[in-house]
């Protein structure tokens, strides 16, 4: 089981020795106490942010600490770092420095894969839109299934009903580009209308545009 370490968002100082305010703290019994008082004083601290530093600092110290701080709005504890013996962090970087460049190669391979399965992920959305409204301008499908299906973003291209092209959650991310796009619902919540309120304003019309692109395109007669 990992030690956790807090960041406080408060002024606090410890209750054995009273130095403060902390940085970080152990809570122990529910006092507070400083590294040095916890006995983690000798360790050191490294930031998030790359992955390979910290899994080779973690593998090379035999006693460490994962930093956690509070985030309000999330109302939930997030990593911030990890605390290491500075030896094994210093073995960390040298192996980082060692092979960045085939790191920086396995990366880019990487990259590029992944940009060669969305815009797959993307084509296939897009078609599923078109069937589901035939009606629909194909550079219009297009652009919702970019959208809804970008990366990291949460939409409804990126959940598993999404990436499962099911009807609704197709439906979804198409009635939602309508409401975006083609009304004035951004404006309105804005402006200070509830999002309930909007939603149901605008309905009307938004249902008679997927009504519309749920039938194919009249062809001309020649």
């Amino acid at each position: 089981m990992n030690l956790v370490v807090f960041e406080p968002l408060k002024q606090i100082h410890c209750a054995e020795c009273r130095h403060g305010p902390l940085p970080h703290l152990v809570r122990e019994s529910g006092v507070p106490r400083c590294l040095t008082c916890a006995r983690l004083g000798h360790l050191v601290y490294l930031p998030r942010g790359d992955a390979a530093l910290t899994r080779r600092a973690r593998q090379g110290s035999s006693q460490s600490a994962v930093v956690v701080r509070f985030n309000k709005r999330r109302r939930r504890y997030e990593r911030q770092g990890l605390l290491v013996e500075p030896a094994a962090l210093a073995h960390a970087e040298r192996s980082c420095r060692a092979d960045a460049e085939v790191r920086a190669r396995q990366r880019d391979r990487a990259r590029r894969r992944r940009a060669a399965e969305d815009s797959r992920f993307t084509t296939v959305f897009a078609t599923e839109i078109l069937r589901l409204f035939p009606g629909c301008p194909a550079d219009r499908a297009l652009a919702i299934a970019a959208h809804a299906s970008l990366r990291g973003s949460g939409r409804v291209g990126r959940t598993a009903a999404g990436r499962a092209l099911d009807e609704l959650a197709v439906s979804v991310a198409v009635r939602a580009a309508v409401r975006h796009d083609d009304t004035e619902y951004d404006r309105l919540l804005v402006a200070g209308v509830p999002r309930f309120q909007a939603r149901a304003r605008l309905a009307p019309r938004i249902d008679a545009i997927l009504d519309a692109w749920r039938n194919p395109p009249a062809t001309e007669a020649r």
